[in-house]
């Protein structure tokens, strides 16, 4: 690698590193994209939205959408060995695209560790001969607070225990007298020590605030020398969530009620494929799912080898992506069954989604087990892998931006401007941490991403497709791996893929609601303001660098318009090697709109 920096004749004093292995790209995509919501958002939305139904509009979906996007992104990020902001060189009127996604990613990293330190708490937690959301005899406990005498020798019904179990269906009151489980007091008393709203943040939570910074510790460590150090750690966050879900499934397939819970899984519903909502789900999780239009792909892909084949990583990935899904849907399912059974009511009154399956659900589940304490280590460590995974992803884009922007003078201080960013953003998590801190983090998952990726993606494909050209891009893809993409692909980039993200981004848009904590509390008028702004922050950065090349720009409105929508003289492969194979790339200095061919159709056999 060091010869081929010295051919290109690096002005900066050190080469951009690579990908010590090819593997170590593919496992850190489907570490990457492989994340919480496979397990706590897909099998929720199959249960709501017709069974096994739900994956026809699923597979469509990723067919037309997912797939093409996230093929996109990998070829985009291989060519140019750029990260998300740099890489808009190739038509700097979109270089706000990059800024959006960088946003996004700071905000979702911001709050994404914390709920991996929420993991850390019930890690730790869970090394214990009983565990603590078992009873109610605890600090944390009200006089509210029943526990199920099947696992505690308690004197609740099985019934009464579920009847307000959710932390989805439940208020913030903490003088209430209905009946509240040990393991929902355990999550928002014990854990949160929750306040009574979003405008009475309280005191910061010290535990939390030690395994916040403990998480933020792991992240920098594992990413201390890059792609290099991250490329290895994968090799086990990749995999062990796939050990620890198959010992799930094994040993919950056989207990009673499994079978139940699996039936109501996959039993289809035809009759809901009439319902659009169904599809915009599928949609939306697809979208999310494959981590497309937040940067992380394009930064992952920057560090491969020119010549690494992303047409096959792309359909690897993807097909593993969602086949995991369903598969952890299947050991979900197990477990809500034998639960449900357990508590005498139907799978579909324990089924839940998000902090309340994770947090709640989950840990009474694993305490009806036979040696409790090991199940919930095991699953809250296969959490802490799926969610690291994603966090060092969404930390590499933010660093790799930063660092390619400014190559001469950061490239060889990458583990110091690593360093930075994990102290910046534990620093920004302290209030995600605080008494009040979970109001900040549902809102933020809620509000930080949605919509801002809807129009990412769409402005994405469209300035590839139509802006750059097609044909531009397919031969750019031939010079990587040596041959062009198909007919199909052609469609899709010009036309399918735009025309089902702008049915995404419609669907998006009917379903958008006030932000509500735990399903019935409405956020305060200060907490709909800030989830508003959190999406607009990353939808207003898009026009402005395109506004400023274009005052910056010669020449009449028109003029201007069209230069700063051409490539620039820089845009193409890293290396010069590389760059000789295509007559466009070869002179340094000669725009890429000079070699333009007059017809952007492709000629495909």
């Amino acid at each position: 690698m060091a010869d081929k920096a010295k051919e290109a004749g690096e002005d900066n004093g050190e080469e951009r590193p690579e990908w010590t292995g090819k593997l170590d790209f593919l496992l850190s995509c489907i570490s990457y994209a492989v994340g919480l919501g496979n397990v706590w958002r897909f099998p929720y939305l199959c249960y709501k939205n017709g069974g096994g139904a739900f994956l026809v509009p699923y597979i469509f979906m990723l067919a037309f959408a997912g797939l093409p996007l996230f093929y996109l992104e990998l070829a985009f990020g291989q060519f140019s060995s750029l990260g998300p902001v740099s890489i808009w060189r190739i038509s700097p009127i979109f270089k706000g695209v990059g800024y959006a996604m960088v946003a996004i990613s700071m905000m979702v990293g911001i709050y994404y560790n914390v709920v991996i330190a929420y993991t850390l708490y019930y890690l730790f937690a869970s090394f214990t001969a009983t565990l603590p959301w078992l009873t109610c005899n605890n600090p944390w406990n009200t006089d509210a607070c029943i526990q199920d005498r099947s696992v505690a020798g308690g004197n609740a019904t099985n019934s009464s225990l579920f009847a307000n179990s959710s932390l989805l269906n439940t208020t913030v009151n903490h003088t209430a007298t209905r009946p509240v489980s040990a393991s929902e007091e355990y999550w928002r008393n014990g854990v949160l020590q929750l306040s009574e709203g979003f405008d009475y943040p309280g005191e910061v939570v010290w535990y939390l605030c030690l395994c916040l910074l403990l998480a933020w510790l792991l992240v920098f460590f594992c990413l201390i020398k890059g792609v290099q150090s991250a490329g290895k750690v994968v090799y086990f966050t990749s995999t062990f969530p796939y050990i620890v879900l198959t010992i799930l499934l094994i040993r919950c397939s056989i207990m009673d009620g499994a079978i139940d819970g699996i039936k109501f899984y996959v039993t289809p519903d035809f009759s809901r494929l009439q319902d659009a909502e169904v599809w915009g789900d599928a949609g939306i999780q697809i979208f999310f799912s494959l981590s497309v239009a937040w940067g992380g792909l394009i930064s992952m892909a920057s560090y491969n080898k020119f010549s690494q084949n992303c047409y096959r990583d792309s359909i690897i990935v993807s097909v593993t992506n969602c086949a995991t899904s369903i598969y952890a849907g299947f050991v979900i399912f197990s477990i809500l069954g034998f639960m449900a059974n357990e508590m005498g009511v139907d799978v579909k009154d324990v089924a839940d989604k998000g902090s309340g399956l994770a947090f709640v659900t989950y840990p009474e589940a694993v305490a009806r087990l036979p040696i409790s304490p090991l199940w919930s280590a095991l699953f809250f460590f296969m959490l802490l892998s799926l969610g690291l995974g994603t966090q060092f992803a969404i930390i590499q884009t933010i660093v790799t931006s930063i660092i390619d922007e400014f190559p001469e003078r950061l490239m060889s201080k990458r583990m110091l401007v690593t360093g930075l960013v994990c102290l910046v953003f534990f620093l920004l998590g302290i209030p995600c941490i605080t008494q009040g801190g979970n109001y900040m983090v549902e809102l933020m998952n809620d509000w930080a991403a949605g919509l801002s990726l809807m129009v990412i993606g769409l402005i994405e494909v469209i300035a590839i497709g139509w802006i750059y050209g097609t044909e531009n891009f397919f031969r750019d893809i031939e010079m990587m791996i040596g041959f062009r993409p198909n007919r199909w692909w052609w469609l899709c980039w010009k036309f399918l893929t735009p025309a089902v993200l702008l049915a995404i981004l419609l669907f998006y848009l009917i379903g958008i609601k006030p932000a509500i904590y735990g399903g019935r509390l409405e956020f305060p008028t200060s907490g709909q303001a800030l989830g508003w702004l959190m999406t607009l922050t990353s939808l207003v950065v898009i026009p402005l660098p395109g506004i400023y090349y274009i005052c910056k720009a010669e020449g009449t409105f028109m003029e201007r318009v069209r230069s700063v929508m051409k490539p620039m003289p820089e845009w193409g492969p890293h290396l010069e090697e590389n760059r000789a194979l295509d007559e466009r790339y070869c002179k340094k200095g000669i725009p890429l709109a000079d070699y333009r061919d007059a017809d952007n159709t492709p000629n495909i056999a």
